[in-house]
């Protein structure tokens, strides 16, 4: 089980390996990475800002939680802070289990979680402006089927 929070990007091919190879005993491993989107073709950049420390304290509590609920081998995330450019890889999930029921189950709450509730802070950047990233309806719905 791990968490890390950083600023330097990640090679997501070798921490899919890596966490596959050290999967003893599942059946099913499942991963899902998330880019910096640039939805209207402005974007020029984004800043994810934290608390060191509270942010990875929250983020291994919801793992643990996780691992859990859902009898996980395994569990990893990996989430970025600092500037980032548009197709940057932000963050990633990855999930062991017995079954993929599981793992897959596991891993979309974990995204539900990072996407709404994880204390991160998120601001775009066009060339004439900087906006807060809001939290939008959707992504707080999705919470509720936890």
């Amino acid at each position: 089980m791990a968490v890390r929070v950083q600023a330097q990007a990640f090679d997501y091919g070798a921490e899919c390996a890596a966490f596959a190879a050290g999967a003893r005993g599942a059946g099913a491993v499942v991963t899902f990475a998330g880019l910096v989107r640039d939805n209207a073709g402005a974007l020029t950049g984004m800043e994810i800002e934290h608390y060191p420390g509270m942010t990875e304290r929250a983020l291994a509590a919801i793992e643990s939680e996780a691992v859990t609920r859902w009898s996980l081998e395994a569990a990893l995330i990996i989430h970025r802070h600092g500037p980032l450019a548009p197709g940057d890889m932000i963050m990633m999930v990855a999930t062991a289990a017995r079954h993929r029921a599981e793992a897959f189950a596991a891993a979309e709450f974990l995204m539900d979680y990072l996407k709404s509730r994880a204390p991160f802070w998120k601001k775009e950047f066009t060339a004439d402006r900087a906006d807060w990233v809001a939290a939008r309806d959707e992504d707080e719905d999705a919470l509720k089927r936890w």
